[in-house]
């Protein structure tokens, strides 16, 4: 572990008992260290990216891969010079087995031609002005907040369940606060300051928006963000609808799956290992009866993660493909972002974006 924030990482390396690096540099000679997890702040993601992989190690990165299109492609560029290392950016929803099993069921064509996608993604965190956090500030978190943090997560879904991409966008964007009370005292994630000793600082990023868009399988939709929405924490909401039937799934209830249909009942279904799909049973690990969840989702990110770096060293092809194939890629991590800022100039010049 290694932290610009010294006693922070020594206090974490010493509560889980791992080694201390005293910088990036350090831990990027290290000969025994094989892959790295890149948790930074967005604006240092395409820096450290860029050495771990020119270093020769697998690489995890938290998401966005970069902090605008024009970084991440050069990251995209470096990685194909290296196809020996697994690399690929945490969309961690991607691996609850709820989320799993939609997209198996969607692929074997239960739910018919699929036609509609939905949702949302709803945060209250950042509701009153003296909320605040370093995501705020676009010279670190790049030209967009909210879409980019937490909408990039659902465009990400999206795609991942149907297998589309999306290629056409009309969004609408809103900042609530021109100005927000920046704490002289650093505050964590979530948390709420109480501090009277601040200093206002002007915001440029955004805290709502509404996209409408097109996808090259035909799919249309919409979804919306927001990081102001009382009393929604962690609000990850996706529908997709077809053609016999549709299927929904609840970040907060992420242990139910609900089907929809015309003619028979709607049903809500419970995790069980014993009758889900052989993709989604891989990474449900508790009986029905006992939840999981986010964190539960985090674990199998990182497990398939580690799950391709094996399969590579132990000649595998077919069990590295297939874990690499359920990991984002950083292509697919780039074009996220290149979606980020098509919706962002939607908004501002009030017309459809096509990335055709």
């Amino acid at each position: 572990i290694t932290d610009v924030n010294r006693e922070l990482a020594a206090k974490k390396a010493e509560q889980f008992d791992t080694h201390l690096y005293s910088d990036i540099n350090e831990m990027l000679e290290d000969p025994e260290m094989d892959a790295i997890h890149n948790c930074t702040p967005n604006n240092l993601h395409q820096t450290i990216n860029e050495q771990i992989l020119r270093a020769g190690k697998h690489l995890f990165s938290e998401k966005p891969l970069a902090r605008n299109s024009a970084e991440s492609a050069q990251l995209v560029a470096l990685a194909a010079q290296h196809p020996e290392l697994v690399a690929v950016v945490n969309f961690n929803y991607r691996f609850n087995p709820l989320v799993l099993e939609m997209r198996s069921r969607i692929a074997a064509g239960e739910i018919g031609e699929v036609r509609l996608a939905h949702g949302a993604y709803l945060q209250d965190w950042l509701l009153y002005d003296t909320d605040y956090n370093w995501r705020l500030e676009s010279e670190i978190c790049g030209i967009s907040r909210c879409v980019a943090d937490i909408g990039s997560h659902w465009m990400d879904m999206v795609q991942f369940l149907t297998g589309g991409k999306i290629v056409e966008v009309c969004a609408d964007t809103l900042t609530v606060f021109p100005f927000r009370k920046k704490p002289r005292r650093q505050t964590e994630t979530f948390s709420e300051s109480k501090d009277d000793d601040y200093e206002l600082r002007p915001i440029d990023t955004e805290d709502w928006s509404s996209v409408l868009f097109g996808m090259d399988n035909g799919v249309r939709g919409v979804f919306y963000v927001s990081e102001i929405s009382a009393g929604h924490g962690c609000g990850l909401k996706i529908e997709i609808d077809g053609s016999k039937a549709s299927l929904a799934w609840n970040q907060e209830r992420a242990d139910e799956l609900w089907v929809g249909e015309r003619n028979k009942d709607n049903c809500l279904l419970k995790r069980n290992p014993n009758s889900l799909s052989p993709e989604a049973r891989r990474f449900s690990y508790l009986a029905k009866g006992h939840p999981e969840g986010w964190n539960d989702a985090f674990r199998n990110s990182l497990a398939n993660f580690y799950l391709a770096i094996r399969a590579r060293r132990d000649g595998d092809a077919a069990q590295a493909e297939a874990a690499l194939t359920r990991s984002t890629s950083l292509d697919e991590a780039h074009y996220i972002i290149l979606l980020t800022e098509a919706i962002i100039r939607s908004a501002k010049e009030r017309r459809w974006v096509s990335l055709k």
